[in-house]
């Protein structure tokens, strides 16, 4: 009777009594076991929510990456381009040459045109260079220039009207170039020198020095002059002529041949050595003179 008591006590009692749960370490054991395969499905999972995401959101939108053509072109159409250089602007000419106190020396600097001067300039000094022509514009706005000096240069051809605004010009030395022929001169010119060229006497028009009042010193030596220039001033007092094919000379050429009285008192110095022109054989030509002119009497 006792026995069967305890059995139905212990029935009673069984549905009551709940499992223990599983201890800390072993919960822990479980969740390791379980990581490997947990962490790869997340990852994997990451992977293709990410990529592939990614991968769909490339596809959709088209990345254009701009090649060195389209560039140079958006660099040309953004860049504003600079106007090109005039001739002589590559580099400053007080740079190049010396500016000082009005005068400008460009010597020896291999230049073949003029530079642009400063407008204050009043003298000029490019000698020993390579330029071939003066035109007009060289200096048109340089009205205060008083000397120019173009020794040794090329020079072969003169614009007409290259000197016409020059009224305050004084000297001009075109020595030692190509010049066939004479330009216009300046009305104020006291130094005229072109000796060392070719220039003939028909490069020379019988009117070229015949208003220059004020001129004292003309050189036209080493040239291929055939006889002396007409017209000559009154206030010259040096005329250089040697070296030249004048082969003969007038009673007019220095003098007036219509005038026994007149004297030309101011020349000091005529040069015409060197040239086949016997001057014993013109002995009225000189009357007028102070000094018998240089060169061959006999």
């Amino acid at each position: 009777m006792k026995t069967l008591q305890s059995t139905l006590l212990l029935l009673l009692f069984v549905p009551l009594i709940e499992p223990a749960p599983p201890t800390q370490q072993d919960s822990r054991i479980i969740y390791d076991y379980g990581t490997d395969n947990f962490e790869e499905s997340v990852f994997s999972q990451d992977y293709e929510d990410k990529y592939l995401d990614g991968k769909n959101i490339k596809e959709k939108e088209t990345v254009k990456i701009p090649n060195e053509k389209s560039l140079q072109l958006q660099n040309d159409e953004t860049i504003t381009p600079l106007p090109p250089k005039k001739e002589n602007d590559e580099m400053p000419t007080c740079l190049l040459c010396v500016c000082l106190s009005g005068s400008v020396y460009c010597e020896e600097v291999d230049i073949d045109a003029v530079p642009p001067l400063p407008k204050e300039s009043a003298y000029l000094y490019a000698r020993f260079n390579k330029i071939k022509k003066l035109t007009a514009k060289d200096f048109a706005d340089i009205p205060n220039l008083r000397r120019l000096d173009f020794t040794g240069n090329l020079i072969e051809d003169i614009e007409d009207g290259t000197f016409s605004k020059l009224s305050l010009l004084e000297e001009l030395s075109l020595a030692e170039n190509q010049l066939l022929k004479l330009p216009v001169l300046p009305p104020k010119l006291t130094l005229f020198n072109a000796k060392y060229n070719k220039i003939k006497s028909r490069g020379i028009k019988a009117n070229a020095f015949k208003k220059l009042n004020n001129l004292t010193f003309l050189y036209l030596d080493h040239n291929a002059l055939e006889s002396v220039p007409l017209n000559l001033p009154e206030s010259l007092r040096v005329i250089h002529l040697q070296f030249n094919n004048i082969a003969s000379i007038t009673d007019d050429t220095f003098c007036k041949a219509n005038d026994t009285s007149y004297i030309r008192d101011r020349i000091e110095e005529i040069r015409l050595e060197g040239n086949p022109v016997i001057l014993g054989k013109h002995p009225n030509s000189f009357i007028c003179l102070k000094r018998l002119p240089i060169g061959s009497y006999s």
